[in-house]
């Protein structure tokens, strides 16, 4: 596998609202315990389309993981400009995260024109990878069923991983018996 497409839920559809909530923490932490594996397993490309939420983060947590691996990020948003409706703290953190990608390029040129460039972007991104990593809920799969649904037309089974809610509770008890007022 080479190249692997990550994308899961928008903030709002698992109730986060602030960029400061600790639960990015664990999100972004059960993220990177899946891909360090795949990397070292000659993962060479993450790509995604910019979203708000899981995608941003997964971004933020390739561009730390570039550190002390060999991993590219690839960001191709469904048109230009996905971010001008977004809270300007996350605008400029998504223009930070594109200047440091290693590759960028709107699908559509122009701003929104309609529905149909979100359905192109989850078949261009299903087609263009090897694998995909989803984190969802299968009983409230929100918005991610829409990529879902193309990704198992389009990959085998074998081939589309998730981060589950109980994944998520996992990395939780990992982090609190980890810290040492834990077990006072």
């Amino acid at each position: 596998m080479k190249i692997l497409t990550v994308t899961g839920y928008k903030p709002m559809e698992i109730n986060i609202f602030k960029e400061d909530d600790e639960r990015i923490t664990y999100v972004k932490t059960a993220i990177k315990k899946r891909l360090i594996p795949m990397i070292e397993e000659g993962l060479e490309w993450v790509i995604l389309s910019g979203q708000m939420g899981v995608e941003m983060w997964t971004a933020e947590v390739i561009l730390d993981l570039q550190d002390n691996y060999d991993v590219q990020l690839g960001i191709f948003p469904p048109f230009e400009n996905q971010d001008s409706r977004w809270p300007e703290p996350l605008q400029e953190k998504y223009q930070s995260i594109v200047a440091a990608a290693n590759f960028y390029k709107p699908l559509y040129q122009g701003d929104y024109r309609g529905a149909y460039q979100f359905k192109a972007k989850n078949l261009w991104l299903a087609d263009k990878s090897d694998a995909c990593l989803l984190l969802m809920d299968q009983e409230y799969p929100g918005s991610i069923r829409f990529f879902y649904e193309i990704a198992k037309q389009s990959l085998p089974d074998h081939f589309i991983y998730t981060i589950t809610p109980a994944d998520l509770d996992d990395v939780v008890e990992e982090i609190r018996m980890a810290n040492p007022d834990y077990w006072m």
